[in-house]
């Protein structure tokens, strides 16, 4: 019997639900902690945090390639997910391990967070494409108008999870004291938190999986490739790949011919030009599958076209976890309705809003949908991105006065959680339900994949454009109760001696290179770290004059980014631009995919 009427959605749906809140859960709780643990406890500056957590989440969003690949023709929806899942909760159990050595073997402690973001990458990747390719699966070939409205609460299940993991690890993870000092041994608790919830996900799904994740005929979803039926295909559709070896080889070879361009001379690390490449690549090697047709090429193009301006949203929107948890951190006034928050909760407002949202969203694009008013995918893609260049605007311009020691009120940080929320709900589940419509069944998971790689490249973006956060209000306050003018030494007019950037660098309102240091025998971090530690003055002019400690103003596009203004007109820009650019080409977007909407 189907599961499944016009007025209700199939139980798998919340059983979908469920398992990808609590990963969810698990995710966006670490996310809270991850940045401020790298820099408080691990002593890495915000530049190298904002870099290696760019890297993590691009990572993220790159694997569910493999995973997507290795599902379609290997182990299957089911067992990828589980695997993942179990593969998240050990890697969570690996940060906690690092939160609790920290102290005791700083290398150590920095060796086993670099592992355990590892094994989270390769269990997301294993989790992510095939938990979303199965919602679809859910539904007869009469209902698949109802994607939308199915992947918007999907989407709110992923947020409950987002607010859980936000408002819980944040509250045992982040512990700051009445006078602002953190106790950076909670943060392990915050990560262990998180391993529970992955835990519980995985379990959900495992001991529900078979009662109610099944097609509208009762067949399981999501097993062993070999065991798929051909009419779970359209009429007329391939049911395989045709990938010929002069395809396979050609791939690789864009793909090591992509990665030297990106890392030699558009000058991006190993891991983004990796990612940038893969992207690039994995595109073209679908395309030239032998057995697409004319129809099935256009709407995989517009896929690739979306997931290009798809970019530039998530570069943006991604600050949360680490520009915009520093300004909340150190340029804030966090007092609301009378209660200090931990910084990073403050990222708690975009879950609320969704969950609050998701749904007024969802009968929104119903009742357009009713009156033939409905506008398409690409369209609500580019609202999107021009939603999030508001708040920017909006932010840029409550920051332009503020000086070098001002407070935001945290209340417009609410409110650009608010309009990012909008323009979120108009993006990110509108595009895995366009994924999920224009996908031929035989890529499915694997075009998945490709629009997750769209994330992975706007999260390394979001790494590198988080990496030019100027300094904030801390780092001018501390330098100056050390006499040392930090602006002017960022202006150039004061050449600031070795023990002014050592001080500078113990007011982490420097960079160390650790590297170099390690090579003239300074073990500059520990040295930094300790308070106590002092240098001889041979060791103050080798940090002089080895450049082991800089100080500089970040710069972008040869742009120089002296505060936060200028920081964040960069989002306004990027996604503006993208925004009226998408806007133009929804009509041409309309035609290429061939009646679906």
């Amino acid at each position: 019997m189907s599961q499944s009427n016009t007025s209700n959605h199939p139980k798998g749906l919340w059983v979908l639900f469920g398992t990808e809140m609590w990963e969810r859960f698990n995710f966006y709780g670490m996310r809270t902690l991850l940045t401020l643990f790298i820099v408080n406890a691990l002593m890495m500056s915000k530049e190298q945090s904002s870099i290696i957590y760019g890297g993590f989440l691009g990572l993220c969003y790159l694997t569910p390639m493999l995973g997507g690949f290795i599902s379609d023709k290997f182990l299957g929806n089911r067992y990828c997910i589980m695997l993942g899942g179990l593969l998240m909760a050990l890697g969570q159990l690996l940060l906690f391990a690092s939160a609790s050595t920290f102290d005791s073997n700083l290398d150590l402690a920095t060796n086993l967070l670099y592992v355990a973001l590892g094994v989270i990458i390769l269990g997301n990747g294993f989790f992510k494409p095939n938990i979303s390719s199965m919602v679809g699966s859910l539904y007869p070939k009469s209902e698949k108008n109802k994607l939308d409205t199915a992947f918007t609460i999907f989407y709110m299940g992923i947020n409950i999870g987002a607010f859980l993991g936000q408002l819980i690890c944040p509250l045992v993870g982040d512990v700051v004291d009445v006078a602002g000092n953190r106790d950076i041994h909670a943060f392990k608790w915050g990560y262990l938190a998180a391993a529970i919830a992955m835990v519980l996900g995985t379990i959900t799904f495992y001991l529900l999986k078979d009662k109610y994740v099944v097609t509208p005929e009762g067949r399981p979803i999501g097993g062993l490739p070999k065991n798929n039926q051909s009419d779970d295909y359209e009429e007329g559709e391939a049911q395989h790949a045709h990938f010929s070896n002069k395809s396979l080889i050609g791939a690789c070879v864009a793909f090591i011919g992509l990665g030297l361009v990106f890392f030699n001379v558009l000058g991006q690390n190993v891991i983004y030009s990796i990612i940038y490449s893969a992207g690039i690549s994995l595109a073209g090697l679908i395309l030239t599958d032998h057995s697409i047709n004319r129809q099935e090429r256009d709407r995989i193009l517009v896929i690739y076209i979306v997931s290009f301006f798809v970019i530039f949203f998530w570069a943006a929107f991604e600050q949360a976890g680490s520009s915009l948890t520093f300004i909340a951190d150190n340029q804030t006034d966090r007092n609301f309705l009378g209660w200090n928050m931990p910084p990073s909760m403050v990222q708690i407002f975009n879950g609320i809003f969704v969950v609050i949202f998701a749904l007024p969203f969802s009968i929104l694009w119903d009742k357009l949908r009713a009156k033939g008013k409905e506008p398409i995918s690409p369209f609500k893609q580019a609202i999107g991105l021009l939603l999030i260049a508001v708040s920017y605007f909006i932010i840029a311009h409550n920051v332009k006065d503020l000086g070098n020691s001002g407070l935001l009120a945290v209340k417009w940080l609410i409110l650009l959680y608010l309009i990012q929320t909008f323009g979120e709900l108009c993006l990110s589940p509108i595009g895995l339900s366009l994924v999920g419509k224009l996908s031929p069944k035989r890529f499915s998971s694997l075009l998945y994949g490709v629009f997750f790689l769209s994330n992975a490249s706007g999260y390394a973006l979001a790494g590198t454009l988080g990496s030019i956060l100027p300094p904030t209000s801390e780092q001018y306050i501390a330098a100056e109760a050390n006499n040392i003018d930090l602006k002017a030494v960022l202006d150039g007019k004061i050449d600031p001696s070795g023990e002014q950037l050592f001080m500078l660098a113990r007011c982490k309102a420097a960079t160390i290179h650790e590297v170099q240091a390690k090579k003239h025998g300074l073990e500059l971090k520990n040295l930094v770290k300790d308070e106590k530690s002092t240098l001889t003055p041979e060791q103050f002019n080798t940090i002089k004059e080895h450049k082991l400690i800089t100080t500089a103003y970040p710069q972008f596009a040869g742009f120089v980014i002296h505060d936060l203004y200028e920081f964040f007109m960069v989002f306004v820009v990027l996604c503006g631009i993208a925004s009226v650019l998408l806007f133009a080409i929804s009509p041409k977007l309309k035609q290429m995919m061939h009646g679906i909407v």
